[in-house]
């Protein structure tokens, strides 16, 4: 909770920032198309996860001119299947990307996903908490900017794996890797 409240407050002083230096802050919604890891049993892959739509949606700040750095705060709902059986994780991003622009229309971006995971849930399962609530991923992509209006599609993938137990099984060790990997599509509106 303490790296939550910390993420917070850092976002809030980087909008502050880009606000005092022009460049701006706003609002972020959109779909995402995800997936997260294997159902392992004594870690060895039994199940994959196949994708499905989730959505997003937060605040972002911006400051810089051609070269930015953009912090973000985002709600996502990640979804996968797992042979007929929904998963759903609600997490919390801190996106810090590193940006550039170029003819004044698009930009690039690269940089590290800080997200904490509030909730997830296996249809039909019963499972444990996540080993880490608190973990990092990393995010790639690119946009196109029509004044206040920005659309972006960017890559998303957990570094590290992150297993909740599944609980009241006949087999001990069995785990979810609730590491996501995601296509997500985003609109935002400059203030």
């Amino acid at each position: 909770m303490k790296n939550l409240l910390f993420a917070g407050f850092l976002l809030i002083g980087l909008i502050s920032f880009a606000q005092s230096g022009g460049s701006g802050f706003g609002l972020r919604a959109g779909l995402n198309y995800s997936n997260t890891g294997d159902i392992k049993a004594n870690d060895i892959a039994e199940i994959s996860a196949d994708s499905k739509f989730g959505y997003h949606v937060g605040i972002w700040g911006r400051f810089g001119g051609r070269a930015y750095v953009r912090p973000e705060l985002v709600f996502t709902q990640v979804n996968s299947d797992y042979t007929g059986e929904n998963f759903k994780m609600q997490k919390l991003d801190l996106p810090i990307l590193f940006g550039h622009r170029f003819l004044k229309l698009f930009h690039g971006f690269i940089g590290p996903a800080f997200q904490y995971v509030l909730k997830t849930d296996l249809q039909d399962v019963d499972l444990g908490d996540v080993e880490n609530e608190f973990s990092v991923g990393f995010q790639i992509g690119g946009g196109l900017n029509l004044g206040k209006i920005g659309i972006d599609l960017r890559w998303e993938r957990g570094l590290g794996p992150n297993y909740a137990e599944i609980i009241g099984g006949e087999i001990e060790g069995i785990r979810l890797d609730t590491r996501p990997t995601q296509l997500i599509l985003g609109l935002s509106f400059k203030f």
